[in-house]
Order: C-alpha cells, then structure tokens, then sequence
C-alpha cells in the first residue's frame, strides 16, 4: 500500500443519514475517519427529504386550521399564500443544519472531504474534488453509504417533470396553481396533501387503485377517501403517457386512458434508485442484488471483505432511523465485536399525508400469508375538535392480536399525528404487550389515543 497517501481507520462514501452517523461515531471512539461527499452534508433526509417535507407538511395544514377555527367563534380567512417565504425560510433552516452535521463531524476529528469518491481497489478511494483537484486516500474499512436518487420513467416530455429533489426550491414563477403528482407512495401521498393544502389544484395519479401498496388495505382506503373529501383529485388505475410543453409553459399531460389534462407542474415521485453509478464496483467484483442495490451480509460486508454498504444503497426500508441504526450496528460489529444482526422486525413508520398515517408491524395479509391465527381490533370515528369544527375528517385505528398468545403484534392509525401516537404504541409491542396489557392500561381522556387501550371487542 501507497504509503505516501493519507491512511484512514475508515473511509465512508457519502454523507447522508447512515454515513455521518457512522463517522462521527467512529471519529468519537478513537478511529480516525474520512468522509467524502459531492452534494450536502446530511444527505436526502435534511436537504431535499424528510425535514424540509416536513416542515412543508405544517405550511400545508394552516388553511385547514383556519377554516376549523370558524368552528369555535374565531373567524380569519386563508387569503394568500406566499411561497417564496415558506421556501426561502426552510432554505435558512437547512443551512444552519449542514452547518451542525459539520460540527458534528469536525467536532470529533473527523475529515471532510468536499468531492467525488469511486474505489480505486479494496483499500483505496479516489478523490474528484469539488475545488478541482484530485487525489487517493487509503482505508482500513471502506463503507458505501451513497443513499438513492428520485427515479423518473421513460416517457415522452419526461424531461419537463420534476422529482422531489427540486420541488422545494422551486421559482417564485414555477409555483403551480395546477400540479400532478406521479405516484402512490410516501412521498407521492405526501406532496399531494401539500399542495392541495397550499391551495394548488392537485391531481394524484396512480397506478392501480389505491395509494400506498404494502400499507394494510384498511388503511389504504380509508386515506385515499379522506385525501378525496380534502379536495384531492385521484386518478386511479392510470399512467403517464405523455407531457407535452405548450408555448405558454403548460404542460398537457396524456393519460393511458387517453384523457388530457393541463398543469402547470407534473411531480414524479415512481421510487428511488440506489446511487451507485462511479463507484467502480464491478471493476472491484462487488456483487450487486437482481435491483442493483448492493448485496451485503448481516454485517453490510460487501463480497470484497474490506468494503461495507449500508442505507438506502442496499435496499432495506428507505427509512433514516433504518440508516441510523445500521450505521450503529456496523460500528458495534466492527469495533466491538457484536455478532447480533440488525433487527428489522416491528420497524414503526408514519406517511405525513393529511390526516396523518402511523403504523408499526405487518399487515393483514402479511399476518395471513404467516399463517397467524389473528384478532382485529378497530375504531373509526370523528375526533372530539371536529365535532364542532364543521370538518369531516375521520380517524381509523387498528390493533392486530395474535391469538396463540394475545400479544399485540400491529398497529395501524390514520388520524391527526398518528406517527406521533404510534411512535409510543411502537415500543409496547416491541416489548411484546399483550390486549390484556393494553386493557389494563387507563387511557387519557379525552383524546385520539385513548381508544388503542379502549377498544374491546373484536372485529366480526
């Protein structure tokens, strides 16, 4: 080995959710680690992912507020909406949080590299840096933690769409008064909500008939109803065909049911693709999964022994509490010895769509496909503010129940901060709660959350 380059304890390949946790917390033990990244600090999650679509999300709900507010004697109106405000206020947030994933990386001693990193051979990276300049690091340990990139078809006038990573800095001009978002996941759900509660006439187009697949189905449609009563316009078991830009900036949009459309902007949100493009992996023989995610062991060890993966790169729950906890799972295995793999049972999630979706362990017909014997638990009905709001919204919650045991093993909720209540929910079942526990347990009057130890008996 090059003596002559600088040598690394551990070198990681992007900075995003799984890789800063990984180096700073290494850096923090002693190692001495690089971390090479070409974009933002931080990843998809600060930048162009979950805390800016989050922050979003709260921008989205005010004219709702506004309108139940008339509801309990005070009257205000939702007469306009200033986006450069909202987008230039969260671009100020973002930066001050790069500058705290700085910190939190410089802190320990770790080194930034602002640049390009593709492998070299199993010990070495080289650096395309941002500045120009060019040179290789070596490593004791290699870890890929490149994360995904919106993935957008091939369909003609493609090119006019755009994908999450643009959608919130748009121009003050590029603000749509019609917008159609391609998609029926998380982040296709979600930007529908958004726009529709900034007062964007907005159209959901989806594949088959529901949004959210692997979501349970009562879940499913109970969403899809409520986004429809919001003002959510589905376009169900349809496609893309086409988009066309008109010369007044438009764009006509043909569906596979052959119906146009005109919007002012067309959101793609079809999945995300691992970012593995320049790495040099097949020069190296790292094997590749059938989805090109990369194949790593209950560890993240790569087929080149020196070499680890970890985060959205190789195909596991695109979840940054999933990349955080990789992140600490490979260092524990690493540096500690740890032989207990990652555990990616009972994984709680939310979907901030409006209302609010929270779930935590399988489905309905997961739990068939099992063969667990189950009980189902369910409430739906209309939160306490709304019955003098004026508004329809509804809420659903379900507990599954293992029958051989009664233990709790799901529980799915829409309603107003679901995440935030399953997020509690989340620990009793990992703890393995039984209903009796969830019986026995004295709820808090009066809210939502009470009914998760109120419902007794099961569904028929």
């Amino acid at each position: 080995m090059n003596t002559e380059l600088q040598h690394f304890d551990l070198v990681v390949i992007g900075a995003g959710s799984g890789g800063v946790r990984s180096a700073r917390m290494a850096a923090a033990q002693g190692k001495k680690v690089a971390i090479i990244e070409n974009r933002y600090l931080g990843g998809t999650c600060v930048n162009v992912g979950c805390v800016p679509k989050k922050m979003f999300v709260y921008a989205s709900e005010y004219r709702e507020k506004i309108e139940e507010a008339k509801g309990f004697g005070i009257n205000s109106q939702f007469n306009d909406f200033h986006w450069p405000t909202l987008r230039d206020n969260k671009t100020n947030e973002i930066s001050r949080l790069n500058g705290i994933y700085q910190n939190l990386l410089t802190g320990p001693g770790a080194t930034i590299f602002n640049g390009t990193g593709s492998l070299v051979d199993a010990n070495t990276v080289h650096i395309n840096g941002q500045d120009g300049t060019e040179q290789d690091i070596t490593g004791e340990t290699i870890l890929i933690a490149t994360g995904s990139w919106p993935f957008k078809p091939e369909v003609p006038g493609v090119e006019h769409a755009i994908t999450s990573n643009e959608v919130f800095d748009l121009s003050d001009e590029d603000f749509p008064k019609r917008a159609l978002v391609v998609g029926a996941g998380y982040i296709a759900v979600e930007f529908a909500g958004i726009f529709n509660g900034l007062g964007v006439e907005t159209t959901l187009a989806v594949r088959k008939d529901l949004v959210l697949r692997g979501f349970d189905d009562d879940i499913r449609l109970f969403v899809q109803e409520q986004m429809i009563e919001k003002g959510v316009n589905i376009a169900a078991e349809t496609e893309v065909e086409s988009i066309e830009k008109q010369t007044d900036g438009t764009l006509l949009v043909t569906f596979t049911n052959k119906q146009q459309q005109e919007f002012d902007l067309v959101l793609y949100a079809t999945g995300r693709r691992p970012m593995t493009d320049g790495l040099n992996l097949e020069k190296l023989g790292i094997e590749l999964n059938k989805n090109t995610t990369i194949k790593v062991d209950d560890f993240f060890q790569t087929s080149v022994p020196s070499i680890y993966a970890l985060g959205d790169v190789i195909g596991t729950p695109q979840l940054t509490p999933v990349a955080l906890a990789q992140g600490m799972k490979f260092l524990a295995h690493q540096y500690h010895g740890d032989t207990v793999p990652m555990n990616y049972n009972n994984i709680p999630t939310a979907v901030f769509c409006q209302p609010n979706i929270g779930t935590v362990g399988p489905t309905e017909d997961e739990c068939k496909a099992q063969g667990i014997e189950f009980d189902v638990y369910e409430s739906n009905f209309k939160p306490l503010k709304h019955t003098i709001s004026g508004m329809n919204e509804r809420t659903l919650m379900k507990l599954i129940v293992n029958k051989a045991n009664n233990k709790v093993i799901a529980a799915h909720m829409v309603g107003h901060d679901a995440g935030e209540t399953i997020q509690g929910i989340a620990v009793a079942i990992t703890a393995g709660a039984t209903k009796a526990d969830f019986d026995a347990t004295i709820g808090i009057h009066p809210t939502s959350a009470e009914e998760f130890v109120t419902m007794r008996s099961p569904r028929s």
